[in-house]
């Protein structure tokens, strides 16, 4: 069974993405580190006792679709319940609506929390915390007014609705339209389908954001507005009205993550009697909506890539647990009676220390990347800084932690071996759970055009060169130590921070002179080197702030094993970045 790491999630925040640093410059408030325990230990027993043990039921139940209405998994209404009258959906939201105004850094930890519990459950959130930044940051004063409390409080919940059937990435593609009429609102038009949460039966009302096109609009991306449709329309007193000309019209059967109803809505069918459209209302400008819902996408982006790390995390604990009971053979050097535990044995510890090592990587990336949002709210002198930092590390939080996800959960079945092929252990719920989160929210290899092409040329280039100066200082620490603990993670890390400048100047260089298909064609490679090179440094950063703890050597030891050990790959990286464009243009004939 899943128990919250507490302690490892309040040290990587504090002495590693910043927290402490933060707190002690006085940025971040009243806020105490005594606060930052309390909030982070009452979460992790309620994600251990509450939220996990809900889990099986969900992935075995799954959301149904029954008469028309969706039904969560038993007990999960109750949770959601339990969970926000424990004020957790707005623990980072805006005071002047009902938040609490904390940190963005304690919402991701809490976030990674549930997850680990259970990530179906924790998509209902997730949305709802997407819609509440997207709505602030563009909703009209009267919008504002109406939703964000409830949607703040969790009593009502939000979500994202962009993809239809012939428009996945391509939102240019988009066919739902919106008609406006003379009272200022929007009739609504379409179906749209991938829709988490979309229906359920966990609030009493549903407030979906949803991309469309105007009759006048231009084509393409640059003609596409957003409109906030609830599901009931709400009264001027907060009250609930008549139903909506919205419903959902099937879930779909997925790989993973049963307990989150996935959707197909309908819009404008005229299946509740009346004048057929959904009635919306305009959310920022017409024909910008991308800008507005790119807010709410940002946002989901680290939160996904916190998906991969709690299910990283689900992941190894169950591992380590049962190699720790299970017996088999007997490993070299155990001299107890019988058959040893399977940890006892290299390969065994092997891919367990790599689960740990990825985990904890990804986990240090993702509140940095979070910190550095923080920040960016927080710090007026160097506001642009932050915003680009914020900017550089969210395709890689994304990216690299749920890529770690998926990898962490797939070596989790083959440390329980056969019976990690049998869902009864749960090891196999984590990597069906793991596979989408490489998927939605902008694939993995879309982050890695993002990076290469929009986050590298920020500031001309000096953002990341400012990031990768950083991260060498972090290596010349671990150096000027002295401890024999650390082995060769100097060196190794000198190795693989060069790996990544070299790999940067060269892509920096190759869109600069028109190349853009050789920089794309080296955009994913390129993105999983910088997240190992992170994961290295931050492992350092962490073993280094615990030197003078000795109960911690634990997170020397393992910044050793990462650098030693995974460090490596750093130097296929880059030669496929730098030299990898011309064979790959040459093979496409393969494929045809």
């Amino acid at each position: 069974m899943y128990k919250a790491p507490v302690e490892d999630i309040a040290f990587t925040l504090k002495h590693v993405a910043g927290l402490s640093e933060a707190i002690e410059k006085g940025l971040l408030g009243e806020l105490g580190e005594d606060l930052v325990d309390a909030i982070l230990s009452e979460a992790g027993r309620f994600a251990t006792e509450e939220v996990a043990p809900l889990a099986e039921i969900g992935d075995r139940q799954g959301a149904r679709l029954i008469d028309g209405e969706v039904k969560t998994p038993d007990g999960w209404a109750k949770l959601y319940r339990d969970w926000i009258a424990g004020g957790w959906n707005g623990l980072s939201a805006p005071e002047e609506y009902g938040g609490q105004g904390l940190p963005h850094m304690l919402n991701v930890a809490a976030l990674e929390m549930w997850n680990s519990g259970a990530t179906a459950f924790a998509l209902c959130p997730t949305l709802s915390m997407g819609a509440v930044e997207a709505l602030s940051a563009h909703g009209s004063p009267e919008l504002r007014q109406k939703y964000l409390p409830k949607l703040i409080s969790g009593e009502w919940t939000g979500t994202m609705n962009l993809t239809e059937p012939q428009a996945g990435s391509d939102v240019g593609a988009l066919k739902s339209r919106a008609e406006r009429r003379d009272d200022g609102t929007y009739r609504l038009f379409g179906q749209k389908i991938f829709i988490t949460w979309g229906e359920h039966d966990a609030t009493d009302n549903i407030i979906h954001l949803v991309l469309a096109h105007l009759p006048d609009a231009p084509a393409g991306s640059r003609g596409i507005s957003l409109f906030l449709v609830p599901k009931f329309l709400v009264n001027d007193d907060g009250s609930l009205g008549a139903r909506n000309d919205v419903f959902c019209h099937s879930l779909e059967h997925k790989m993973g993550i049963h307990g989150s109803p996935t959707c197909t809505m309908i819009y404008g069918d005229g299946k509740f009697g009346g004048e057929k459209g959904a009635i919306g209302w305009l959310v920022g400008e017409e024909n910008k909506g991308l800008n507005c819902m790119f807010t709410m996408m940002n946002n989901a982006r680290l939160t996904v890539g916190m998906q991969g790390v709690a299910i990283a995390e689900a992941a190894t604990q169950k591992a380590i647990a049962y190699a720790s009971e299970r017996t088999q053979g007997r490993a070299p050097g155990w001299t107890g009676s019988g058959m040893s535990p399977i940890i006892e044995h290299p390969d065994v510890a092997r891919m367990l220390l790599t689960m740990k090592a990825l985990t904890q990587g990804s986990r240090a990336i993702s509140y940095a990347c979070a910190h550095a949002i923080d920040m960016a709210h927080r710090s007026a002198s160097d506001k642009q800084h932050w915003q680009e930092r914020a900017a550089l590390l969210t395709p890689i939080a994304k990216s690299f932690s749920t890529d770690a996800g998926v990898d962490v959960a797939s070596l989790g079945v083959q440390v329980h071996g056969g019976m990690g092929y049998i869902e009864e252990t749960g090891a196999a719920r984590f990597l069906r759970d793991a596979r989408i989160a490489p998927i939605y929210e902008g694939t993995n290899g879309i982050q890695a055009i993002d990076l290469v092409t929009r986050k590298l040329p920020l500031s001309n280039g000096t953002q990341v060169a400012g990031f990768i100066a950083e991260l060498r200082e972090i290596a010349d620490q671990v150096r000027s130590s002295n401890l024999d603990g650390f082995g060769e993670t100097a060196a190794r890390l000198d190795a693989a921070i060069a790996d990544l400048e070299q790999a940067t100047l060269w892509l920096l260089k190759a869109q600069a002179d028109g190349k853009l298909t050789d920089a794309l064609s080296g955009a994913t490679p390129y993105q999983r080197l910088f997240g190992l090179v992170l994961t290295g440094c931050y492992l350092a950063k962490g073993g280094l702030a615990s030197v003078s703890d000795g109960a911690n050597q634990s997170r020397i030891v393992l910044c050793r094993f990462a650098a030693e050990n995974l460090l490596s790959e750093t130097a296929a990286l880059k030669d496929r970045v730098v030299n990898g464009a011309e064979s790959l243009a040459a093979a496409r004939i393969a494929l045809s």
